[in-house]
C-alpha cells in the first residue's frame, strides 16, 4: 500500500458519538471513547437475547451462539489460536491478580519473578504480593539516560530460578514501544514465561500474539475503543494447567471459565466484536477494491493507516514541545512510529504540573497530570514534586486542529 494515503478522519470521526460534543478529548489512555457499533451491540444483547447462558431454549442458545462468535472475533483480531484462549474479565489489574494467584502456586518459595519499573500497577503489585510466598521479585529498570530497556540488564537479572518476566508493551506515561518479540525469545530462552501487558499499546497497532510469541498478554477494552471490560490471552496449554479460581465444581479442563468466577458480563463481551468490524471496515472505506482479503490483513494496513496519522500528530506536539527551553519531555523525544505512540508526557521548569492542566481545563480540552498508576517510573525520575508529569494522550481520531488547539492553550501558559 502506498504509505502517502491519508487516513480519512471524517469518516473516523462518525464512528465516535461522543466527537459531536465540543470537547477535546486528550486523555484517551485513560480511556477512548466508544465506538457507535460497540453501543450499537450492547443496546441489541440487551434488547433481544439478555437471558442466562446454557439453557436448553432458543433464546439461551442464541445468546450463547452470540457470546462465542464475539470471542472468536477477539481472537482472531490479536492473533490467538483459538477462543479458548481468551479470558475475557472486568479489568486488566482483576485478570492480572487472578493470574498471579492461580500461575503461583506453580512456583516454591526462592522462585523469581522479573518486573520493571515503568509498569502501571496492575502488573506490578499482583507480582509483588507473591514475595509473602517467599517468592523473590528483581526489578528491571530502564535505563535513565536513554529511558529505555537495556537487554543486557535484563540478562543478568535472568537465572535458572526465573519463572516470569512481566513488563508493558508500550508505556502509558513515556509511550515507548518495547520490543516484545526480543525480549519473549531471550526469556524463552531461559526457561521463563513472559507476561505482557498491552493496555497502552492496543489502541495505537496491531496485536499478534503468536508472533510475538508472548505466554500472557492483557489490555483493557475500553482503551481500545470498546466498553469497560478487559481481555487476557494465555497459550491454551498454560492456562489449561492453571488451577480453577471459581467455584469447586467448575475444574481446571475448564478454559477459560474457571478464570471468571461470577462469569464474564454478557453485553459487553457481546459489544467487543464490533472492535474488529471497525478495523475492518476502516480498510474497506479506504481500499474498496479489497474487500476479500483477510480481516487480519484488512487490520494490518488500518493499524498502518493509523500508526501513520499518529505519527503526524505525535511530531507536531513533540516538536512544539521541544522548542521550549523550560520544557523536559520524559520519553522519546522523537515521532517515529515504530519506537512510541502517541502518549506524551513532560514537566515544565517552572510550573507543577497539576497548574498547567487546571488552566488547559478551561479550554474544554482534556489532558491529565499526575502519575497514572506508574508510579515507580514518577519515583525513580524525581517527579513526585511535581505532581508527576503533565500527559497529552493521542489516539487516531483526534486531528491536527486540536493538537493546534491545544499548543495555542500552552502559549497562553508558558
Amino acid at each position: 500500500m502506498s504509505t502517502q494515503m491519508k487516513l480519512d478522519i471524517n469518516f473516523v470521526r462518525q464512528q465516535f458519538p461522543a466527537l459531536k460534543r465540543d470537547f477535546v478529548y486528550m486523555d484517551n489512555a485513560g480511556g477512548a471513547q466508544v465506538l457507535k457499533g460497540v453501543i450499537n451491540r450492547i443496546s441489541d444483547y440487551l434488547s433481544n437475547t439478555n437471558v442466562q447462558l446454557g439453557a436448553s431454549y432458543q433464546i439461551s442458545q442464541e445468546s450463547g451462539q452470540r457470546l462465542d462468535a464475539s470471542t472468536q472475533q477477539i481472537a482472531q483480531y490479536i492473533g490467538a489460536s483459538q477462543k479458548e484462549e481468551i479470558v475475557v474479565g472486568p479489568s486488566t489489574t482483576m485478570l492480572l491478580r487472578i493470574l498471579s494467584l492461580t500461575l503461583s502456586e506453580q512456583w516454591e518459595r526462592g522462585d523469581e519473578i522479573i518486573v520493571t519499573n515503568s509498569d502501571h500497577e496492575a502488573n506490578v503489585s499482583c507480582w509483588m504480593d507473591l514475595r509473602k510466598k517467599g517468592i523473590v521479585v528483581k526489578i528491571w529498570k530502564l535505563n535513565p539516560e536513554t529511558m529505555r530497556f537495556d537487554l543486557n540488564d535484563l540478562e543478568k537479572l535472568l537465572s535458572s530460578k526465573t519463572k516470569l518476566v512481566t513488563m508493558v508493551h508500550a508505556s502509558n506515561i513515556l509511550g515507548t514501544i518495547n520490543p516484545i518479540k526480543e525480549i519473549a525469545e531471550k526469556v524463552h530462552q531461559a526457561g521463563a514465561l513472559i507476561c505482557v501487558d498491552g493496555v497502552a499499546f492496543a489502541p495505537h497497532r496491531s496485536i499478534y500474539v503468536q508472533e510475538l510469541d508472548v505466554d500472557f498478554y492483557v489490555f483493557s477494552t475500553y482503551k481500545a475503543y470498546g466498553p469497560h471490560q478487559a481481555v487476557l490471552f494465555g497459550k491454551y496449554h498454560l492456562l489449561k494447567s492453571l488451577e480453577s479460581f471459581n467455584h469447586y465444581f467448575i475444574g481446571k479442563e475448564e478454559v477459560p471459565y474457571k478464570l471468571q468466577p461470577g462469569n464474564f458480563n454478557f453485553e459487553l463481551t457481546y459489544s467487543l466484536g464490533a472492535i474488529p468490524d471497525y478495523f475492518d471496515r476502516l480498510h474497506d472505506a479506504h481500499f474498496p477494491l479489497e474487500k476479500q482479503i483477510s480481516s487480519k490483513e484488512k487490520q494490518a494496513k488500518s493499524f498502518e493507516l493509523i500508526a501513520n496519522h499518529e505519527e503526524e500528530l505525535a511530531a507536531a506536539l513533540l516538536g512544539y514541545l521541544s522548542g521550549k527551553a523550560e520544557i523536559k519531555i520524559i520519553g522519546e523525544v522523537v515521532s517515529d512510529k515504530r519506537k512510541r505512540v502517541p502518549t506524551i508526557s513532560f514537566v515544565h521548569e517552572k510550573f507543577k504540573s497539576s497548574s498547567i492542566v487546571e488552566k488547559v481545563d478551561k479550554h474544554s480540552i482534556g489532558i491529565r497530570f499526575g502519575d497514572f498508576y506508574a508510579k515507580k517510573i514518577i519515583e525513580d525520575f524525581g517527579l513526585v514534586e511535581k505532581d508527576g508529569v503533565v500527559r497529552v494522550s493521542l489516539v487516531h481520531y483526534n486531528t491536527l486542529e486540536e493538537v493546534r488547539k491545544l499548543m495555542s492553550v500552552f502559549d497562553r501558559i508558558f
